[in-house]
């Protein structure tokens, strides 16, 4: 089992603080998320695909416990959403206000 809950009761003035709306927040949050997401989507795929083979053997059986293996541990990180999240609440996430970006070039 995993040290990290998968649910978590979240104070939602903690996720207000930084930007003032929650709503912002989560969408912070979201996006983040997306791109933890991708990021360990590509990095199993790309474990795995190491195991691609087109030849049948008996080392097989072996190759697909390691498989198994390896997408057990993805299985048992915590998801991305909670790891965006503690990323916002711990403020280590960069953001820009598309409202601001556009004022000040005007």
């Amino acid at each position: 089992m995993s040290s990290q809950a998968s649910l978590q009761t979240r104070n939602v003035q903690e996720l207000m603080e930084e930007t003032d709306n929650v709503y912002k927040s989560v969408a912070i949050i979201s996006k983040r998320a997306r791109q933890i997401s991708a990021s360990l989507k590509e990095e199993l795929n790309s474990k795995l695909a190491e195991f691609a083979s087109t030849v049948d053997n008996l080392e097989e059986i072996f190759e697909n416990r390691e498989q198994i293996e390896i997408s057990k541990f993805y299985e048992r990180m915590p998801k991305p959403a909670t790891l965006a999240t503690d990323e916002f609440l711990e403020g280590q996430l960069v953001y820009r206000d598309k409202e601001e970006t556009e004022e000040s070039e005007l």
